[in-house]
């Protein structure tokens, strides 16, 4: 089936790179067509039940990939409008300015991106007030210069976290209020206002939001985008291949498998991809042919590699006295981001999980057998636990890859040792204050569910890499526009293009970018 429709823009994800981007581009009045391979997520009570959700992965992709041993694995990916940002935390941080230029970790460099963080930093405060992020700009000493203060004050911490945070600055160290986008409205206390959209509840961290409060690229770009008449949107879309002209310098169409199995084939002057950075890297790999035989914008045979996805800890303390928390996810704590007195690389951040409840507890409890697990019934543990998420920098590896085979199935191979060591030492360093933190000493537990049941390789939510962009086409698939070397109509806007991640949640610098694309884009429709 042929669309008769020519479109200036076609768009293909909604997630935080695409939605962004349908958003930035809608006012233009340029006919704009949005490809989502899922539909929109069922609004119902299992949105916000544990059990669902963490547990038997009701709302995961019911595929599976395969690692380097050919061994299947289900990932953590979610197709629904919205991408995967309907399930995301909603931490909404900047990479610092160091990020963006080249730095040596134990394990290796973190190299320099081809813009500077003053490049980006506009865009960075246009994210934070459109995705409505909550924080403060100037507590955390090692952040970047700022041209604007956060248009929301910081989600207030409730008593439990706000002993945590000044047991932190009593020992000198530096904590700050985590910059979280929701849709919160607080009274004088920091509880929720009778007409605020948030309620302040214990489901905002891996959790779909019922009440439309947390910023997902849905409610905050995509609902509105579709309100203007130039732009519609394709559910049950899933690409499968863009083809070129002869000269294999432009794609000509997006073809995509349709709900009934049918084929469908959309023609626009742009063609922008934001599956997820395995999904986009499969589909330029899935896209080869005669002219690009390694696939598109692969030229440079970096389509596919340097797979980023953070090393990451999920861990659970237990606090000696009762934590009543319901919204915990309201700090952060980066005084280790660059490196440590005892230690020369850097270690990465900590930050507050979403708070774990006995549902996530009695998933949990098979895996800490051999572990000095508390003798507490499970609700007791979960009314003591405290939740933290430790996150450390994942370095580019041209071994670590998305491939496909005969069969066009997905294959990730990852280097799971690659530069844990700061990870290990930021791990060491929270161990050693719990004492401190009215913590029990030898209660830190792994909080393997939200890491996707323990699995290195499963847990994908921090994804990208595999489409790189830079100033050399030998060593770079996209340019600082983030447009394909080797198209000239070819775009990429998810996380794909970072050459480096950093060790903070991507999801504001693939907004950010997005707009800034965007206005490229723009400007160039014009």
């Amino acid at each position: 089936m042929a669309d008769d429709q020519h479109y200036d823009v076609i768009i293909i994800g909604t997630g935080a790179g695409g939605g962004t981007l349908a958003h930035r581009l809608a006012p233009t009045g340029k006919r704009i067509l949005i490809l989502e391979r899922g539909g929109y997520l069922p609004r119902e009570r299992d949105n916000w039940e544990s059990t669902a959700v963490f547990v038997k992965g009701k709302y995961r992709a019911p595929e599976f990939w395969y690692d380097k041993h050919g061994d299947r694995f289900p990932p953590e990916v979610n197709y629904y409008v919205g991408g995967n940002t309907k399930f995301y935390g909603a931490a909404l941080f900047r990479l610092r300015p160091e990020d963006f230029g080249e730095i040596r970790h134990h394990g290796g460099l973190s190299p320099a991106w081809p813009i500077r963080y003053e490049d980006l930093e506009p865009y960075y405060t246009q994210a934070e007030h459109l995705y409505l992020v909550h924080g403060h700009h100037g507590e955390d000493p090692g952040e970047g210069p700022v041209s604007a203060q956060y248009a929301y004050p910081p989600v207030q911490h409730e008593p439990r976290i706000q002993q945590l945070s000044d047991d932190l600055e009593k020992h000198g160290l530096h904590p700050f209020h985590l910059p979280i986008g929701v849709n919160l409205t607080q009274d004088a206390k920091g509880g929720a206002t009778h007409e605020s959209v948030c309620i302040r509840c214990n489901r905002v961290d891996g959790f779909p939001c019922l009440v439309r409060a947390k910023s997902d690229s849905q409610v905050i770009c995509v609902e509105p985008a579709l309100e203007h008449d130039n732009v519609s949107m394709v559910t049950g879309a899933n690409v499968r291949k863009l083809e070129t002209d002869d000269g294999g310098r432009t794609v000509t169409a997006v073809v995509a498998e349709l709900e009934d199995g049918s084929a469908a084939r959309f023609r626009g002057d742009v063609v922008v991809v934001a599956c997820g950075a395995v999904n986009s890297a499969a589909l330029l790999l899935r896209s080869a042919n005669e002219q690009h035989p390694r696939g598109l914008a692969n030229s440079s045979d970096t389509v596919g590699r340097n797979y980023m996805r953070h090393n990451n800890l999920a861990l659970m303390a237990v606090s000696e006295e009762p934590n009543d928390t319901q919204f915990q996810k309201t700090l952060a704590l980066n005084d280790w981001y660059l490196g440590a007195d005892d230690w020369e690389f850097p270690l990465g951040g900590i930050q507050m999980l979403g708070k774990s409840d006995s549902d996530q507890i009695k998933g949990e409890a098979p895996r800490w057998a051999g572990l000095a697990s508390p003798d507490m019934p499970f609700e007791v543990l979960a009314h003591h636990a405290v939740d933290f998420w430790l996150c450390g920098e994942d370095l580019p590896q041209p071994g670590n890859r998305v491939t496909l085979d005969d069969n066009g199935d997905i294959h990730l191979a990852l280097d799971e040792k690659n530069n844990i060591e700061g990870l290990k030492r930021l791990q060491h360093k929270l161990r050693g204050m719990l004492g401190k933190l009215g913590m029990h000493p030898h209660h830190l537990l792994p909080h393997s569910l939200y890491l996707h049941k323990g699995m290195p390789i499963g847990a994908t939510a921090h994804q990208a890499g595999t489409v790189r962009f830079g100033t050399d086409p030998r060593t770079s698939a996209l340019d600082v526009h983030c447009k394909a070397h080797d198209l000239d109509n070819l775009y990429v806007v998810d996380t794909s293009f970072f050459p480096s991640i950093g060790a903070v949640n991507p999801s504001l610098t693939a907004i950010a970018n997005a707009m800034r694309v965007g206005d490229h884009i723009a400007e160039r429709l014009r």
